[in-house]
């Protein structure tokens, strides 16, 4: 009889859905236990990766900057008053925060260290953020944003020969755009040096960076091709400088390329974000471990 029962009661063990649902269970913890036992090193090194080339890119914008500063000696004390001002500062202050923020994301990668993961990612919030708000403000404020060119513009003709920054600026627009002054080339009358009533050489003149062809079929540039030009014709002064203003210029340039614009934004709003995924996974493994020691 108890032979009988014996292979009832094994067939009962083998066939009873409570025993079958347990040992689920623990194959199901062993599995899940197994999962987090290491940080998934593939978004590890993807993370790793991005954050170097980034902090790369930020070490060399900083690069830039410093040499920027150093080369117009704006780091003497003299000068140093007009540091707040110098365009090269945005160099130096974006190239810092790029370059420490990939640096602890890589670190923090690498080394699976929680305390930098968690400041790259409050960082990455951050600068989500500020770029959300900064995009809704500039779609906002359009109209003034053009206002505010156009004066800066205007600033940069009047300041063209004591400032070499915005020096440096006009002649990038100028000669970029193809064009000269802000509304037309008679804006250069607003420049003491360049206006009419001048005593130096340059009156009633305009920047080389005005005119169609500096160089005029030589190698070396010919920085007074744009002398004489203001009291001539228009018909006269078109052989030898551009008449149309950049305002417009620039204005047709922005209009032409906003599609090209748009899209950069998006590939660095979609990399910070996955930058923020991949850290916020990283972190969870880690917590993960962490509960399972």
């Amino acid at each position: 009889m108890d032979s009988d029962l014996r292979p009832e009661h094994s067939r009962q063990q083998r066939t009873d859905p409570r025993h079958c649902h347990q040992h689920q269970q623990q194959h199901h913890h062993h599995h899940h236990h197994h999962e987090v036992n290491q940080v998934n090193c593939c978004i590890k090194h993807v993370m790793f990766l991005f954050n170097f080339a980034f902090t790369v890119v930020g070490c060399l914008m900083l690069g830039v900057g410093v040499w920027g500063l150093i080369d117009k000696e704006s780091l003497v004390l003299d000068t140093i008053n007009n540091l707040s001002t110098d365009p090269m500062l945005v160099f130096v202050s974006l190239g810092l925060v790029v370059s420490i923020m990939s640096f602890s994301g890589c670190t923090g990668a690498l080394r699976e260290n929680e305390c930098l993961l968690k400041f790259f990612t409050l960082g990455i919030i951050i600068f989500v953020t500020v770029e959300v708000v900064g995009g809704i403000a500039v779609y906002a404020l359009r109209d003034r944003i053009g206002q505010y060119l156009e004066n800066g513009m205007i600033l940069a003709v009047k300041r063209y020969q004591d400032d070499p920054d915005l020096r440096f600026i006009m002649n990038e627009i100028q000669e970029g755009l193809k064009c000269c002054g802000v509304e037309s080339y008679h804006d250069w009358e607003l420049n003491m040096y360049f206006n009419c009533s001048s005593p130096g050489v340059h009156a009633c003149g305009a920047p080389a960076s005005c005119c169609i062809n500096p160089q005029e079929n030589g190698t070396v540039r010919n920085s007074q091709c744009g002398f004489g030009t203001l009291h001539m014709e228009e018909v006269a002064a078109q052989n030898y400088i551009y008449l149309r203003g950049c305002m417009s210029r620039l204005t047709s340039w922005l209009n032409s390329n906003m599609g090209s614009i748009g899209a950069i934004a998006v590939i660095l709003m979609v990399t910070q974000v996955l930058g923020l995924i991949f850290a916020t996974k990283v972190l969870s493994d880690i917590e993960l471990i962490k509960a399972h020691w």
